[in-house]
């Protein structure tokens, strides 16, 4: 039997996208599939597209770390993740970003580093290493199940061990010195 000696991260995935049939229903499946369970994370879904902007804050501010799925579109990330963003700013300070992207040939990367920039002015710590989906459209089947899941499962373990490591180092250090008070 595990025992959590500390307590869970708790870990926000958030949709990036809110076009309708959107394939981030499936991507972020996955991802929310791969943290949920018995584990060190404690994980709570962020869809802008069902929440509304209160909400949205409440579950990023009661978040000690983040995953952003996002999709490519046209080069960048869309404008609805940026409007949640940009909507939103206290509850990202001194707290982790991973990302789960997904595209075409270029897998999203070129949006999330896009968002690495944004996530550094509202002083975020974006994680090195991420998941990417190459033709995602190709990769899911209906129901959502990822059809050679190997890689990926590697790559979001990978992910998920330096998200808690940051996210623990960062939780520790919010609750000793709050983000932004520092001592003269």
């Amino acid at each position: 039997m595990h025992r959590r000696l500390t307590p869970a991260i708790n870990l926000a995935v958030i949709y990036g996208s809110a076009r309708q049939g959107r394939l981030c229903d499936k991507v972020a499946g996955w991802a929310l599939t791969q943290v949920e369970g018995e584990g060190p994370f404690s994980v709570e879904a962020v869809d802008p597209a069902a929440l509304d902007v209160d909400e949205v804050r409440a579950r990023l501010g009661r978040a000690d770390a983040f995953i952003v799925v996002t999709p490519e579109y046209n080069r960048s990330f869309p404008a609805p993740l940026k409007a949640m963003i940009d909507a939103t700013g206290p509850e990202w300070r001194g707290k982790p970003v991973a990302f789960v992207s997904y595209g075409g040939v270029s897998a999203g990367l070129r949006a999330v580093e896009q968002l690495r920039l944004v996530f550094a002015e509202l002083h975020a710590a974006t994680i090195r290493d991420g998941v990417c989906f190459a033709n995602a459209w190709n990769q899911f089947d209906e129901t959502g199940r990822l059809a050679d899941a190997e890689r990926a499962e590697r790559a979001m373990a990978t992910t998920l061990g330096q998200l808690h490591w940051w996210a623990s180092a960062l939780r520790a250090a919010r609750n000793t010195v709050p983000y932004g008070q520092f001592a003269a």
